[in-house]
């Protein structure tokens, strides 16, 4: 722990001009006098620590001090702070927060305006707190092998208490979700994070089981070919551009104004085609087109009743 420690505070100390004890201390969550210790056995082990004392005073390395760079190329350096920078958007990481501080400390002008070309926001719109502390708390689960527990409502609102036994955290498309095995369907299960409420850490400790994440397990079931519809759709060439970043330009006959497309059906996928109003029609499989236009006219029942407004 020592060791990471005066790793990382040294990667602080290259990539600032200047930072002050008690702010080392806030970030190890040590004492002021540890840190005093730290920068004393770093100064034995070679490294130029310089402590200034006074109201303008800090702990700083002597100007020009680097470490060896031929790690990582320029390129990689910069992929890789990328890809720490987008998953810090979800969660809260000081292990990560301490990796990209050191590849930071380590980068030159050139590397750093790389990293600043593309950011990739992973979190949702608004101040959702609580999907971000969700994250956090299923990550320290999974690295603990702690089991967990909350409520989970399903499609059509039913709920139900889970006591799980989380395993990874899943991004597919723009939603989380929690893969693990279910104590109550005695089976691994995928969880969407915004179905979840009052998630807490349980004291039970589990063996994780062997899993080929290479081979997205957590798709499987989902795209079995009975639970996969075949659409055809006509749709409204005005809207072309949204269809194709909604169906996939490969699934869009351009000449016929038709999708051609296999997806798994489910409530999402009404609520889904619903979201295009009369842009789109539903043209295969009848069973669908009636479901669409059955919700279509429910939609204007509820609007057409009185004691509905």
């Amino acid at each position: 722990m020592k060791l990471e420690r005066l790793l990382t505070m040294t990667m602080i100390l290259i990539n600032r001009k200047k930072v002050t004890a008690q702010e080392l201390a806030e970030v190890f969550n040590v004492s002021v006098r540890t840190i005093y210790r730290d920068i004393e056995t770093l100064s034995c082990a070679g490294v130029p620590v310089i402590s200034q004392q006074g109201v303008h005073g800090g702990i700083r390395l002597i100007d020009g001090y680097r470490v060896d760079k031929q790690v990582l190329t320029k390129d990689e350096l910069a992929s890789l702070s990328i890809a720490i920078k987008s998953a810090l958007t979800t969660y809260e990481d000081s292990h990560a927060e301490a990796v990209l501080e050191k590849l930071t400390g380590i980068a030159d002008d050139h590397v750093k305006q790389s990293i600043d070309h593309l950011f990739v926001d992973l979190s949702p719109w608004g101040p959702n707190v609580l999907f971000k502390e969700y994250i956090t708390i299923l990550k320290s689960a999974i690295e603990n092998k702690h089991c967990v527990n909350f409520t989970y409502s399903k499609t059509h609102g039913e709920l139900t208490s889970r006591v799980v036994e989380p395993h990874t955290l899943v991004q597919k498309g723009k939603m989380w979700y929690l893969y693990g095995y279910c104590m109550l369907r005695k089976d691994f299960r995928l969880f969407k994070l915004a179905r979840i409420k009052n998630l807490k850490q349980a004291d039970i400790h589990f063996e994780r089981k062997e899993i080929n994440l290479s081979e997205l397990p957590w798709g499987k079931e989902w795209h079995k070919p009975q639970n996969v519809v075949d659409l055809v759709i006509v749709f409204d060439t005005a809207i072309t551009t949204l269809v194709e970043e909604s169906f996939g330009v490969e699934n869009v006959d351009h000449e016929q104004s038709k999708i051609f497309i296999s997806i798994p059906e489910d409530e999402w996928l009404y609520g889904f085609l619903l979201s295009f109003g009369n842009r789109i029609k539903i043209m295969e499989p009848s069973y669908i087109r009636d479901i669409i236009s059955k919700r279509a006219q429910e939609i204007v029942e509820l609007y057409k009743n009185p004691a509905n407004r």
